[in-house]
């Protein structure tokens, strides 16, 4: 790619680079999707089982147009798709932005990168874990006179939000780093927020999680506190480290 003297890329070649990330991004999301549609079954049952043994005369789930099957399967194998390519397309979005950044910054893009993915997976299987206890307190509140007839587009798109929410809040902790690397939230200052921390992760689990068990609560809950905890550990490692590179600066400086 050509680049100026200045390291900066004319705005041609910056649209070629744009349109080269996401032909790479289109191709590998495409080449998922072929097993996924294929596999569509498996995958089915697998999102379908948090329910299995909420099913009954009582509760079902229904397709109503002769064209949602067909709906169903693409959105499903799709949303798969993606998110088995994820550390690939993301990968191509940083290529695209690393450019415009400083080596210090892309060392920080580097780090949100490798631990960005295993936390939004840890976040989406915490999720799945939940998903049972969540759909029996909610469809606990059907009458007993009441068929709950629940769409399955509905249903997936119950799973998916969850899946989201869980993996935002698993990386919560990523941003607080983020921001101390940045040199723009001190270790101090997270630990001086430490309650209000615990609250605001605490009422997140009872949304994320809308059951009257505190157990769950508390199992859903825990790991967040804990990667805030490690999140607080490594930003007070950097703070340390800064301050004695600035004290090494400061006695080498010559004396006039």
């Amino acid at each position: 790619m050509a680049k100026s003297a200045d390291g900066a890329m004319p705005l041609v070649e910056h649209l070629r680079e744009l349109r080269t990330r996401l032909v790479i991004s289109v191709i590998a999301i495409s080449v998922a999707f072929v097993p996924a549609w294929n596999y569509y079954p498996q995958i089915f049952d697998y999102l379908k089982l948090p329910l299995d043994g909420l099913l009954s005369d009582s509760v079902q789930l229904q397709l109503s147009n002769i064209t949602d099957p067909f709906t169903l399967q693409i959105q499903v194998s799709l949303v798969t798709a993606l998110v088995a390519t994820s550390p690939l397309w993301l990968f191509q979005i940083w290529r695209f932005v690393t450019p415009g950044l400083h080596s210090n910054e892309k060392r920080w893009a580097y780090f949100f990168l490798l631990t960005a993915t295993p936390l939004a997976f840890l976040g989406a299987a915490m999720a799945y874990w939940t998903l049972p206890v969540s759909l029996q307190l909610l469809i606990g509140f059907t009458p007993d006179s009441v068929t709950n007839l629940i769409a399955v587009d509905k249903y997936f798109e119950f799973v998916f939000r969850m899946v989201l929410v869980f993996a935002v809040g698993f990386l919560s902790p990523l941003f607080f780093v983020l921001l101390n690397f940045a040199d723009l939230l001190a270790a101090a200052t997270i630990r001086s927020w430490w309650r209000i921390v615990v609250m605001v992760v605490l009422v997140f689990a009872a949304v994320a999680t809308p059951t009257g068990d505190p157990v769950t609560m508390t199992l859903v809950a825990s790991p967040i506190l804990v990667l805030m905890v490690l999140a607080w550990a490594v930003a007070a490692v950097n703070d340390w480290r800064r301050r004695r590179s600035n004290r090494l600066d400061e006695a080498t400086e010559p004396d006039f």
